[in-house]
């Protein structure tokens, strides 16, 4: 790769690293957070990286309100990428049934493998809408703080699915569980 004056954003593949975005621009290195192999500081002639989709030229440093723009920015293309949550094993290869009160209706089934999946994409994407309400520019911290505690509701809503976490640290936690003792 020639170019030496890629910006904040910027999405490149690394023989040895495989695919990462760059999150810091200095004088003569690339910071760059790697999806498999964390972030790492490499140097702006290596050859072993190849420009995927260029962002944001600059022969600038970037400064601390770039970086989180770009750390924002991040998450949005990378957004499918999730952790791994666990289903409970109890769970595991079960099926949620959800039957009508009206006898001649049919009873729909689900996998819960496939409802524990939409239930923690739910939650990945209530923790992005908090990173964009945190980060936003043109709302007041007051208004921050009312909508926060609208997101905190919802989460304390979603606690009746902590039984399908496997792992408690994964749960769900509401206004109860978030004050301190």
């Amino acid at each position: 790769m020639e170019q030496t004056t890629l910006g904040v954003g910027t999405r490149l593949q690394h023989t040895h690293f495989g695919p990462g975005v760059i999150i810091g621009v200095k004088y003569a290195t690339y910071i760059i957070s790697f999806i498999n192999h964390g972030i790492k500081e490499i140097d702006k002639t290596d050859t072993l990286l190849d420009e995927i989709i260029p962002e944001n030229p600059t022969i600038e440093v970037e400064t601390v309100s770039d970086t989180e723009k770009s750390l924002l920015k991040i998450l949005r293309l990378w957004g499918g990428i999730t952790e791994n949550v666990p289903l409970g094993d109890r769970w595991a290869g079960g099926t949620l049934i959800l039957k009508p009160a009206d006898s001649t209706l049919k009873p729909k089934e689900i996998p819960i493998d496939a409802f524990f999946h939409k239930i923690v994409m739910l939650r990945d994407r209530l923790r992005v809408l908090e990173q964009q309400i945190n980060a936003h520019k043109i709302l007041t911290d007051e208004e921050k703080v009312n909508i926060q505690q609208y997101i905190t509701r919802i989460y304390g809503s979603l606690t009746t699915f902590n039984v399908l976490f496997k792992n408690k640290e994964q749960w769900f936690v509401g206004e109860k569980g978030s004050k301190e003792d």
